[in-house]
């Protein structure tokens, strides 16, 4: 748990440059926020296909908030990306989310952190709600 917490105020310290540590968390929480709603709406869309454009546009909306926000979701897709390669260990088989679906959802990720736009991949008949 120390290591942990160690671990996460450098990221903080590091992140945090010249930068108020007041707006860095604000951008950090606000962030944080973009990709739960990310999140929130491909749960809610349950559109086959749509995976990676999730991604992309909450990494896009968490990095358009500065660099708190480029920080949060880094850090997140990290952790999700992480964890499900963990919980793979104590199932039975595959969650279906292979080593190859990873490094596909953290291209899709970087993709939308980078500013790039999220709609390139957006599967065709994604409502227009989303």
């Amino acid at each position: 748990m120390k290591l942990f917490i160690g671990l996460v105020f450098c990221s903080l310290v590091l992140g945090v440059s010249s930068q108020s540590w007041v707006s860095f968390m604000g951008e950090a929480a606000q962030g944080a926020w973009d990709m739960w709603r990310a999140y929130s709406d491909m749960r809610e869309a349950n559109y086959i296909g749509a995976d990676k454009y999730f991604h992309a546009r909450g990494n896009y909306d968490a990095a358009q908030r500065g660099p708190g926000g480029v920080w949060a979701a880094e850090k997140l897709s990290n952790l999700r990306e992480n964890s499900q390669r963990v919980t793979d260990l104590f199932k039975y088989g595959d969650s279906g989310h292979g080593e190859e679906d990873s490094r596909a959802d953290q291209f899709a990720n970087e993709w939308g952190r980078s500013g790039k736009d999220p709609n390139h991949f957006r599967p065709d008949g994604l409502p227009d709600k989303y």
